[in-house]
């Protein structure tokens, strides 16, 4: 069937939004091999041997309109690159997310950059209190954060760990009122458990795994060492202004 020409000067259908997709979709898709989901994205570390490599790196990235019209989170250090991609549209992963992946790594190659993901982590910390305890403008205004949700609140520039306001009924037995959720990427959580244990830590709950272990000190300080797995989605620190 022929289709009928668009009137002069029409503008075009403007772009479909990009589909939303879980992390397991994220890590099943080609060509993700250097990336791996945390909190609040899919995250990647490409190494440099200077400074001026991680630079020219990303001046290139940034060079190409796909990867710049997304506008991920690139932090430039000497040992190397760190980007962080999330779908603002969304407010999730999404199969843009998996595109502008792709890209990245590929000049991350076209430069000699290796991708390390034993370094991937994101820090955060979780502090329990009742729904009386009104506390997230105390720690709104004590940190300089601005808050997404009704359970987080997280550095504007997305620089310092995210604070997570937890539910006391959620605070397991033997808990303090407050600990350190740290994510990982799934296949560096062993490592790491292992590293805690010979360290001196002690494994206090494993029910959740594989999604989190609780780990203690000789204190019986807790951590959550926590993993993608069993998300269902990740999601967007805050809003930024168009």
């Amino acid at each position: 069937m022929d289709v009928a020409a668009a009137p002069e000067g029409a503008q075009p259908d403007p772009p479909m939004p990009p589909r939303a997709i879980s992390p397991q979709q994220f890590h099943d898709a080609e060509g993700v091999d250097d990336w791996r989901v945390l909190y609040w994205g899919a995250h990647a570390f490409f190494r440099a041997s200077s400074y001026v490599e991680a630079a020219r790196f990303v001046a290139a990235i940034t060079a190409i309109d796909e990867v710049a019209r997304h506008e991920p989170d690139v932090d430039l250090r000497h040992e190397g690159v760190a980007v962080k991609l999330i779908s603002r549209e969304v407010r999730d992963l999404s199969t843009r997310d998996v595109e502008v992946a792709r890209l990245v790594s590929a000049v991350a190659r076209e430069h000699g950059l290796t991708a390390d993901v034993s370094v991937l982590q994101v820090v955060q910390t979780a502090i329990a209190s009742p729904p009386s305890a009104e506390v997230a403008p105390f720690w709104t205004a004590v940190l300089g954060y601005v808050r997404p949700n009704d359970t987080h609140l997280v550095d504007p520039l997305r620089r310092g760990s995210s604070v997570f306001l937890q539910p006391e009924e959620r605070v397991g037995p033997r808990r303090g009122r407050m600990h350190v959720d740290v994510c990982v990427p799934h296949d560096q959580v062993r490592a790491r458990i292992d590293a805690a244990l010979a360290a001196g830590g002690r494994i206090a709950d494993d029910s959740f795994a594989p999604e989190w272990w609780t780990l203690a000190d000789a204190e019986n300080h807790g951590v959550d060492l926590t993993t993608w797995w069993g998300r269902e989605s990740t999601r967007l620190e805050e809003e930024r202004p168009a």
